[in-house]
């Protein structure tokens, strides 16, 4: 697997084009895209190999030693000085709106020139045999019981070149990622649905690891068909490493975006170097922070990956910035500017988000809960960052009684309350870890990104419903 030769081709032209545009403006940036993404997947009835979320363009930012401007194409072809003159007529602004025009300080352009790989083994597998392995995924769990409506087993790899060009630096990146999945529709007198997720580099990996998981995911359904509702109340609750993700997702990760301490759209701006955890709990956000979906070698702004620790000992350390954001606060970059595509605004986004690992057992973490539930499965969240309230809700929890596991299922669960309520209420962090990176993360109800987000398994006491 090698870096895109579209994006190989057009390092010259970009570096004509950025020469040109630096007549117009102090500082020019080119970020070029070439993303590939391939959807397998194979059910009871069918079988298809389809495009997945790719992309090929351009996208040039600028700054005139006061503001920010944008520009998106699919090609950059074409003489540099005459696109560089149209490029700076396109985003003139009239001068009775430059008042209005939000202000940030001149950029640095410190000299680097790199080239980034991570190795995948991705050119291992030709298409039809990604989509027979899928097709023998799907037949496998549909013949395991006779319970089952369908099956569904999916493979999506993507693969990712970026190169950013500026006067004084070159930087490219080229790197893959692929996740797994398999899905059982089951009834036996309720319907259910239950998944497993793997998520690698490397693809071999993840198919021997669907193939150890589909008796789990049957055993997963039989129990879901017999779930009850959960009685509303507050218990203590075991997470496993995906809900500890989605709390530190959902309670941390979206409200420190530092664009939001920009418009005054979180509370968290107010509370740096504050309490807001229990002293136990240590939380990290970054692309250099952990090895999943979210890895990158330098974001969409040019900066190189970090790790951004959030909250060290339950103190709230900062937030996580895109560049603009950045240089309107006065801060560093942390790294975390990410766009939709190459026609998107770069904000500030998480990338690789969780708890760090503690010192507990999880085998004691169970045995000392009276009564209460471990809770499994990311569903979904929603965060409130202007007043820290959060509603996180898990696939399924499993009833704890007297420090054991029963076999009694309630589903779904939903967790809420306040962010501070529940991150001080945290005693017990567990010495395993687990990053899952199997979705994307929308900024509202937009802007997708590519996220992952995990931890260890921690004990809180929490509202249940």
């Amino acid at each position: 697997m090698a870096f895109s030769s579209f994006l190989d081709g057009k390092r010259a032209a970009c570096r004509a084009l950025v020469e040109a545009l630096g007549t117009y403006f102090s500082y020019v940036s080119i970020l070029g895209t070439d993303v590939s993404a391939i959807v397998f997947r194979a059910d009871r009835k069918s079988s298809a190999i389809q495009e997945g979320r790719g992309e090929r363009g351009f996208v040039l930012r600028m700054h005139d030693g006061r503001s920010f401007f944008e520009y998106s194409l699919d090609d950059i072809a074409g003489e540099p000085a005459a696109l560089a003159e149209k490029i700076a007529r396109a985003v003139r602004v009239d001068p009775g709106l430059e008042s209005r025009m939000i202000r940030a300080e001149a950029l640095r352009d410190e000299p680097m020139t790199r080239d980034f790989a991570r190795e995948t083994d991705f050119d291992r597998y030709t298409d039809a045999q990604l989509l027979d392995i899928c097709k023998a995924l799907s037949q496998e769990l549909l013949q395991k019981d006779e319970h089952v409506l369908n099956a569904i087993g999916m493979i999506q790899p993507f693969t990712v070149s970026k190169l950013f060009i500026t006067q004084n630096r070159e930087l490219s990146q080229h790197y893959g990622w692929a996740n797994g999945y398999l899905l059982v529709v089951y009834n036996d007198g309720k319907m259910v649905q239950a998944r497993h997720v793997e998520g690698e580099d490397q693809l071999q990996l993840i198919l021997e690891n669907l193939k150890k998981h589909t008796d789990d995911v049957i055993d997963l359904a039989r129990h879901l068909t017999k779930a009850t509702p959960i009685e509303p109340g507050v218990y203590d609750v075991i997470t496993d490493s995906s809900i500890t993700g989605l709390i530190a997702h959902e309670a941390f990760g979206h409200g420190v975006e530092m664009d939001q301490f920009v418009k005054d759209r979180a509370l968290a701006k107010q509370y740096v170097g504050q309490y807001v955890a229990s002293p136990i709990a240590n939380m990290h956000d970054g692309a250099a922070a952990a090895h999943s979906v979210a890895s990158y070698f330098f974001d969409d702004d040019g900066v190189l990956a970090h790790d951004t620790q959030i909250i060290r000992d339950g103190i709230l350390q900062g937030g996580l910035s895109d560049l603009a954001s950045a240089a309107q606060l006065g801060a560093a970059p942390t790294g975390n500017g990410r766009r939709d595509s190459y026609k998107r605004k770069a904000y500030s986004r998480m990338t690789n988000t969780f708890f760090e690992a503690g010192h507990d057992k999880l085998e004691d973490m169970i045995a000392s809960v009276k009564h209460g539930y471990m809770l499994f499965e990311t569903n979904n969240g929603m965060e409130d960052p202007k007043n820290w309230q959060i509603q996180c809700t898990a696939e399924y929890g499993i009833e704890i009684v007297d420090g054991k596991l029963t076999e009694h299922y309630v589903s779904p669960v939903v967790m809420s309350g306040s962010v501070p309520e529940l991150l001080k209420s945290i005693s017990m962090v567990s010495d395993n870890f687990r990053v899952i990176g199997s979705g994307m993360c929308g900024k509202g109800y937009k802007e997708w990104v590519r996220v992952s987000d995990g931890g260890p398994n921690l004990k809180v006491r929490v509202k249940l419903g």
